[in-house]
Formats: C-alpha cells, sequence, structure tokens
C-alpha cells in the first residue's frame, strides 16, 4: 500500500504483483449518445485548466466515437499544455492520449470495429499510411500524423474520435481503467526496450525507473528476462521499483558518485539504458555509465534539453545513442499482450476527471509516483 501525498491530497494506492492475473473486471452498457459531454479543455498554454460542457465530437468515415470511460495521464500532456515543444498544438484543446473505452459509433468506412467493442486511443491517432515511414511500419515518423490531445482532441472527455486504423484493438471483459496507461507509457518503455536491442541476462539501466514510465519498463524488462538496474529518488520510488523487479536501486539524491555506483552494481556498465526521466543531467551521465558497445536510448523529451556524450569516450566505447518514439500499431498489440498475461500491470491511482488540474500539479513538482487515472464520469 503507497500513501501518495501532494496537490491532490492523500491517495491510498494498492498495487499486486506484476505477475499476478487479472481477475477484475468491470463491466459497462451501452450509452445513448449525448449532444454535450464534460471535458478539461485550456483555450491558451499554460491558461487554466477548465472542467466544462463541450459538444460531443462527431466521427468521420474513417473515425470511431470512443465513449472514454477512463484515461491515463501522461508528461507529454504537460508539454502540451506548457507548448515547450517545437510542435505545435491545436488550441483550444482537450489533452490526453491513453483513453480506454467502447466504441458507440463509426464512420461510413469503417470495417475494423463494431458498436460495443473496446478500443484504446493513442499518441498516434492517425498518419497518411502511404509515405515512405507508414510503409516501413514507423507511422509515428510520419509528417502527416495526426496526435491525440496534441493536434486531436484526445481522451480528457467523455466522447473522443480516433482513426480507426490506429486504436487499439482491445479484448472485451479487459479492466479499461488498468489497461489505458499501456497504450502510451506501456508501449512507449516495450519499443524502447526494443530499440535496445538487449539479450536475457544483459543489465538494462532505467533512469526514472519510479514514474508512470520507468515501473512499466521495469515490468516489460523483467518479462524479457533483462537484469534491471532502477535510477530514482525517494524511499517511496526504491521500495515500488523493487517490488517491480528492479534488481538493484540506486537513489539519485543520496549517491556520491552515481557514475561510479552503476558501474559497480553492473560489473562494468549496464549493456542498454532507458532515458524514461525528463533530466537532461541524468541523460547526459548515462552515456558515462553505459558499457562498451552499450546502447543509450532516449524516450523522455526535457524541453529543450541537449544529449552531450564525450566524444572521446563515445568513439572509443562504440557507444550507440538511440531515440525511440511511440510504437507502432505491431508494438502496441504485443505490448497490449504482455498485459493481457499479466506479466506487467501498471501502479495507478484513480481519480476523477475534474480533479486533473491537480495532476498537472504534480507533474509539474516531479512529485508523480505510478501513473494516475482519470474516470470521466466524475
Amino acid at each position: 500500500m503507497y500513501k501518495l501525498r501532494g496537490a491532490a491530497g492523500t491517495v491510498s494506492q494498492t498495487f499486486k504483483s506484476a505477475r499476478t492475473p487479472l481477475t477484475s473486471k468491470r463491466f459497462y452498457s451501452m450509452p445513448e449518445i449525448p449532444k454535450t459531454q464534460k471535458a478539461v479543455v485550456f483555450e491558451t498554454h499554460g491558461g487554466p485548466l477548465e472542467y466544462k460542457e463541450i459538444p460531443v465530437p462527431k466521427p468521420k468515415a474513417n473515425e470511431i466515437l470512443i465513449n472514454v470511460k477512463y484515461s491515463g495521464v501522461c508528461h507529454t500532456d504537460l508539454h502540451a499544455w506548457q507548448g515547450d515543444w517545437p510542435l505545435a498544438t491545436k488550441l483550444p484543446l482537450v489533452g490526453g492520449h491513453e483513453g480506454a473505452g467502447i466504441v458507440v459509433a463509426k464512420g461510413e468506412n469503417v470495417t475494423s470495429f463494431e458498436i460495443g467493442d473496446y478500443a484504446g486511443i493513442k499518441w498516434l491517432n492517425g498518419s497518411c499510411l502511404d509515405c515512405e515511414f507508414c510503409e516501413r511500419g514507423a507511422e509515428p515518423n510520419c509528417a502527416k500524423a495526426d496526435l491525440s490531445g496534441y493536434t486531436h482532441d484526445g481522451s480528457f472527455q467523455q466522447y473522443a474520435t480516433a482513426d480507426a486504423v490506429q486504436a487499439a484493438h482491445i479484448p472485451k471483459g479487459t479492466d479499461l481503467a488498468e489497461v489505458a496507461p499501456i497504450l502510451c507509457a506501456g508501449v512507449t518503455v516495450y519499443k524502447a526496450l526494443k530499440t535496445a536491442d538487449l539479450s536475457p541476462g544483459q543489465w538494462v539501466a532505467i533512469s526514472g525507473a519510479g514514474g508512470g514510465l520507468g515501473s512499466l519498463a521495469i515490468q516489460y524488462a523483467k518479462a524479457m528476462g533483462l537484469r534491471i538496474l532502477a535510477i530514482d529518488g525517494g524511499e517511496d520510488k526504491a521500495n515500488l521499483c523493487s517490488e517491480l523487479g528492479a534488481e538493484v536501486f540506486i537513489d539519485f539524491t543520496k549517491t556520491k558518485d552515481l557514475v561510479a555506483d552503476v558501474v559497480k552494481a553492473t560489473n562494468g556498465g549496464p549493456h542498454g539504458v532507458i532515458n524514461v526521466s525528463v533530466s537532461e543531467f541524468a541523460i547526459a551521465q548515462s552515456c558515462e555509465y553505459a558499457r562498451p558497445l552499450g546502447k543509450v536510448v532516449l524516450v523522455g523529451l526535457p524541453a529543450g534539453a541537449v544529449c552531450k556524450s564525450p566524444v572521446f569516450a563515445h568513439v572509443v566505447k562504440s557507444l550507440e545513442i538511440k531515440g525511440s518514439y511511440v510504437g507502432n500499431r505491431a508494438d502496441t498489440s504485443e505490448a497490449l499482450d504482455f498485459f493481457s498475461r499479466g506479466l506487467v500491470k501498471a501502479p495507478i491511482t484513480i481519480i476523477g476527471l475534474s480533479e486533473l488540474p491537480k495532476v498537472y500539479e504534480l507533474m509539474e513538482k516531479g512529485a508523480i509516483l505510478g501513473r494516475y487515472v482519470v474516470d470521466t464520469t466524475k
């Protein structure tokens, strides 16, 4: 049992072992589609996050309309609100891109979903499917990519549209609160681990291991047979990382020489590093402690940050630095399969949609443990 304290007050969070099969199910009846709905909207970057009534969108020919039951909250949602990335957002904007719900309407060209199916809203809402990147399965890199909660109104509303090609297929009977974080956090770290291209028994360091992405990265890494060194700060995060399967935890707030401690604990440095933290300094350190032939994978996106690696050491160690963006449709299916088999489970705290602004405050303070999920009915 973890006690989370911060701007959202005190919240009790119960987390079961990642290998415990899912037994808790939520069942839903088909609602009538209303004309208006509740949503959290901001009109300007950094402006008020307003919980208010807005119209229910109508799906285009290639889209489905999802009655969103739950939506995870991602650090990317903070960047979208702050407007500090070099990528324009639509304004006003409904954020969110980890939405799980039920298909209640669909466009005339949609054949891959039926009314009543469970579906997920991902960061990648749609792409052209015709460019060189889409043809290679790199749809997130498409120049015409449509992004949920960024260029397309996302899942912090009760009804949201999604391109039927990119929407995630979720098995009926799945706990939609539990699966929501898998749609971005889970897929993102799973893709990062695939990008690191490690073998079972090798060491992976996860920087930012106690947060929403890191807590899932530990579980995916364990399921892949990797040895895990977790880096984060605080006793709560140390306990969480250990429970999830980290073999070693290093508290960056206490160590006197993090690089030396990581190298010693892994007998020469990790074979791969997954950087989900949003610290530029932590990213630079990862290039120092990675072992020769190691792979440093960049996932977190601190605004304006630069990845620094001394050229001499970089060359002599034959270090690889790789960027890993969100996964494609295949990555999504694979990441969801790990979840369905009970191998990964996000430590979640459920709050009402009306309380979402408090989570933004926690993200600004770096005080997130696990993943927050909003219930759109509250």
